[in-house]
Formats: C-alpha cells, sequence, structure tokens
C-alpha cells in the first residue's frame, strides 16, 4: 500500500454529510488516514451536528465544515444547489486528497471534483462520474470494509475494524445533570429506528427487559417518542424515558454507563458499541451485511431471516426491501424474545 501514498499531502478533506451510523461506520477508515498521514490536518465536510459532535473530542477529524443543503449531498435529492462561495472558499483550502466516502457518487464525486485537490478518491457507482482512484460502489458490502477499501486507495490501511468513539468530561457532566446518578447494572433499550420496518414489536422489548431484572432506560429522539412510551408503559420493572434530553455526547455517555444495549439496526447501537458497550442488535438479514457489527466478543446481532414483505409478499431484491407502500410493517418479527434474552444473558454474564 505505500507505493499508493501521496507525497506532500498537508491537508484532507473527507465528505461524510450523512446521519450518526454512516459517521460511526466510517471512523475506521477516517483513523486508517490520520495514521498514513499524521501530519496532515483532516477536514470532515459533513454536517452541524458533525460540528457540534466532534467538537473537543479526541479522533481523527481535527475540523468539521458543515455543508449547507446540497442535493444528493447532503440532504435528500431536491434539487438544492451549493453557493459558489462555499466551492472558492473549500478551493482556498488548498485539499491535498479530497476523499469521497459519501456513496456512489452520483450527486457526490461531481461535488469532490470542483473542490481542486491535488488527489480525488472514492466510491463510483454505475453511471457515476469517476474520481483520480476508485472503487466501485456495490449493494450488500459492509460500509466499514468499504471505506476501508477507499483510504487504501491512497495507500491508509489498518487492523481496527470497529469504530470506538471517546467520551469525555463534559459527556458525563451533562448526563449528571440531567439525569443524576446513574443505577449500577443499568440496561438499556432503544425501540425506535428511522426505517419503521426495521422496528421489532415495543412489547417484545418490553418483555425483554423485565426478564433481565435490571434497572432500564429507554432511549429515543422525538419523533420515537411514541414507541418509548409504549414501552416504558409495559414494562413492570423500573424504567426510565430519555427522549431529546441528551445531546449525542451526553447519550453516549449514558450509554457507556450501562451494561448493555438492546436496539434496533439504528445509529444509537453503533454510537453505544463505540463506546465499549455491549449490545444486542435486532437486524433484518439483508441490512446486517450492510451495517451489522463486524465482531461478536461484544457485539450481537439477531437476524430476522424474512424474505420479503409480511404484509403482500413482495420478495426482497438486489437492493434490499422493496418500496411497495408498507412502511409501517416490521421485517423483523420473526426474531423472538427468547432469541434475544439467549445473547443479552451471554453478554451479561
Amino acid at each position: 500500500m505505500s507505493t499508493l501514498l501521496v507525497e506532500g499531502v498537508e491537508r484532507i478533506a473527507v465528505l461524510r454529510a450523512n446521519a450518526l451510523g454512516d459517521l460511526l461506520l466510517a471512523l475506521p477508515a477516517i483513523e486508517a488516514l490520520r495514521r498514513a498521514y499524521p501530519a496532515a490536518k483532516i477536514t470532515l465536510l459533513g454536517r452541524e451536528w458533525h460540528a457540534r459532535f466532534l467538537r473537543g473530542r479526541p479522533g481523527p477529524v481535527d475540523e468539521v465544515v458543515p455543508l449547507p443543503p446540497i442535493s444528493g449531498v447532503s440532504c435528500p435529492q431536491d434539487g438544492s444547489t451549493a453557493p459558489e462561495e462555499l466551492y472558492e472558499d473549500l478551493r482556498g483550502r488548498r485539499f491535498d486528497l479530497a476523499v469521497q466516502m459519501h456513496g456512489g457518487g452520483r450527486n457526490s464525486n461531481p461535488f469532490i471534483r470542483r473542490l481542486g485537490a491535488r488527489v480525488t478518491a472514492g466510491l463510483r457507482a454505475r453511471g457515476a462520474p469517476p474520481l483520480d482512484r476508485w472503487v466501485p460502489y456495490v449493494h450488500h458490502q459492509h460500509e466499514t470494509l468499504r471505506h476501508l477499501e477507499v483510504a487504501g486507495l491512497v495507500g491508509a490501511v489498518t487492523s481496527e475494524i470497529e469504530p470506538r468513539i471517546a467520551v469525555v468530561r463534559d459527556d458525563w457532566a451533562e448526563l449528571h445533570h440531567t439525569l443524576g446518578r446513574v443505577p449500577r447494572g443499568l440496561v438499556a433499550i432503544h425501540p425506535g429506528a428511522g426505517d419503521r420496518r426495521r422496528r421489532w414489536p415495543p412489547e417484545r422489548f418490553a418483555e425483554v427487559a423485565d426478564r433481565l431484572g435490571r434497572p432500564v432506560v429507554v432511549t429515543g429522539v422525538e419523533e420515537e417518542r411514541d414507541v418509548v412510551e409504549k414501552v416504558v408503559a409495559q414494562v413492570h420493572t423500573p424504567a426510565t424515558a430519555v427522549v431529546g434530553e441528551l445531546s449525542l455526547g451526553g447519550l453516549a455517555a449514558l450509554y457507556a454507563a450501562c451494561d448493555l444495549l438492546v436496539s434496533n439496526d439504528t445509529g444509537p447501537r453503533h454510537l453505544a458499541a463505540a463506546t465499549g458497550t455491549p449490545t444486542v442488535g435486532i437486524y433484518w438479514c439483508g441490512n446486517v451485511i450492510t451495517w451489522g457489527p463486524l465482531s461478536r466478543g461484544h457485539q450481537r446481532p439477531v437476524i430476522s431471516w424474512t424474505p420479503g414483505c409480511p404484509a403482500c409478499g413482495l420478495p426482497a431484491g438486489a437492493e434490499g426491501m422493496p418500496e411497495c407502500g408498507h412502511r409501517d410493517i416490521s421485517w423483523v418479527g420473526d426474531v423472538t424474545v427468547d432469541d434475544v434474552l439467549e445473547q443479552a444473558w451471554d453478554l451479561l454474564r
């Protein structure tokens, strides 16, 4: 890989302007860039939440440039375009490397090419414009390994494949100020997910909590308040709902204080795992390939083998769950409470 190293690199731009899980699964590749170019300044081209979360936090990113809404780059494809002033500012930073870790490249590769970097590298789906160095973007490749391949294009390698996030003093201070003293033996439950098809039934999360017999905290964002409250209402052991009360840093501290997280396939599961907390994640089989944990020592996926839409039977395809209109129907309903408890007890032992 040393022959792929780019000489004289002082400034690196990395495009990764999406959600929490996306950032975390790209961290091993960004760490690899840091090791390969230890003297370079790494700039993450992200969003406002990246800047808040990463500010003052140890890690491979030196600074975050929050991007305005740009169609297919920092927001859904809605026709939003970047102002020319943004390109002028980014070109003025004189990046030596611009690395695209942001999908197939139909929208992100033209953006990267306009930054004026000496070398561009990244992913390329069929029909996307090329970069100087690229690997094909294909479905059903794990996101972390995908981005490690991208880092390898510029000579960056690592043996660390699971993301890690430092929990800092401010995170602990926020947690204690907001929730007070956290009980020993705490278990976290995260019953939400942005895509409702990835949600396990709330009554099963409640049964898991009861059968574990531990103090429980049930977490979620504001859009998940309804499912959080359903779980809390059905749990007989002491349970506290935490919905939108903590920043991502405070949430990281909460998970770090827990003995275990039981969660759907969603960003908070990645966050808990990155703090070192054991997790049991409930995954549909197609998604575990791309988003599941790569190791099994402390991270256990429980897999649903549902082959098609439980409502209409339309089968899953090469790109995953079909768009049949039944977006409120769970695809992980065949996972049993005993399936989850078997892994939970093994981790707690």
